[in-house]
């Protein structure tokens, strides 16, 4: 209530600025068309889904491709958070990827890290420190791909923008993320699934198909969800190149963007279809030892006809494995 007091003498876009001045994260609920109108949704709208960029041809790697587990013995760097980017590693990692995800020490995501670490060894570096970096750095050179979260300017700061890392590893397939684009003002701002459906227009379209009075988003983390997978077939597409070719790249994708893919297709903004009522099937049969206890996962909600997807790793703690690859002598 003392919040709510507090709020209410603020003009939403002025609170906003406010908070994002501080190097925290907000949002004022938007609606499409207004969006549509904010700098920033101008800016997203003439971007492209995913940013490629390929790199110069190299020496084409030894990687033989088996159609059981096509991404076995590719290394895979996961320096992501929460959903989108770990969502789009979990799904490398079902189809033999060996995925390490990198935190820094004392971070945890509760609730969150059993559903998105299948598959994946999880250890922890203070990049601060320059042991922390250094040991990045190393990882970095033997990575396959790298998956990342990371806002442009921040990794800038720790000595690892696009250029240095293409120095350590010219052939590196380089799979990046933002919240709200790579143009515009706001591109380097901070953000999440939420606040971004806050942004553009889509917790405004729920709360007016739905007759409420206070936004609605949508039932899930949608735009992360749909970002990550986006992200695993960019970091795919790469390799395939990188087959073919030898060359690494890059290839850049942002919440928002992917906001402005649904809202250009998504009848279901307007009160679409219910969700199905959950059922036996959309369970797995098998038991999950995790490092917090037994659990049945959710099927995965896409497959690949001829070739299964199956984790090497049950979900394990953050921090639960050492900082190295699999095959440090590769």
């Amino acid at each position: 209530d003392a919040v709510a007091q507090a709020v209410s003498r603020w003009r939403a876009d002025e609170l906003e600025a406010a908070v994002v001045a501080r190097n925290g994260c907000a949002a004022a609920m938007r609606g499409i068309d207004a969006w549509r109108q904010h700098p920033q949704g101008r800016g997203v709208a003439e971007e492209p889904l995913l940013h490629r960029d390929a790199g110069p041809a190299a020496a084409r790697p030894h990687w033989r491709v088996r159609r059981q587990r096509p991404l076995q013995g590719l290394r895979v760097l996961d320096l992501t958070r929460i959903l989108a980017g770990p969502v789009a590693t979990r799904f490398l990692a079902g189809y033999g990827a060996d995925v390490l995800r990198i935190d820094p020490p004392g971070w945890e995501e509760p609730g969150t890290v059993p559903e998105v670490v299948l598959g994946k060894r999880c250890a922890r570096l203070d990049l601060k420190s320059a042991e922390g970096l250094a040991t990045l750095e190393r990882l970095l050179g033997g990575a396959d791909v790298l998956i990342h979260g990371y806002r442009a300017d921040a990794l800038a700061r720790l000595g690892l923008d696009a250029e240095r890392r293409r120095q350590l590893n010219p052939t590196l397939v380089d799979v990046s993320l933002d919240a709200y684009g790579w143009s515009g003002p706001w591109q380097a701002r901070r953000g999440f699934d939420s606040l971004v459906q806050m942004s553009t227009g889509i917790a405004e379209a729920g709360m007016r198909a739905k007759g409420a009075n206070r936004p609605v988003p949508l039932p899930c983390q949608a735009l992360d969800h749909a970002t990550g997978y986006l992200m695993a077939v960019a970091a795919i597409r790469g390799l395939t190149e990188r087959l073919a070719t030898g060359a690494g790249g890059s290839t850049r994708a942002s919440l928002a963007r992917s906001a402005q893919l649904l809202i250009t297709h998504g009848g279901m903004l307007e009160g679409g279809p219910a969700l199905a009522p959950e059922s036996e099937a959309d369970w797995s049969a098998a038991i999950e030892e995790t490092s917090w206890g037994p659990a049945r996962r959710v099927k995965p909600p896409m497959r690949i006809e001829g070739t299964p997807e199956s984790w090497d790793y049950p979900a394990s703690a953050l921090g639960s494995s050492e900082a190295a690859w699999r095959d440090a002598a590769r």
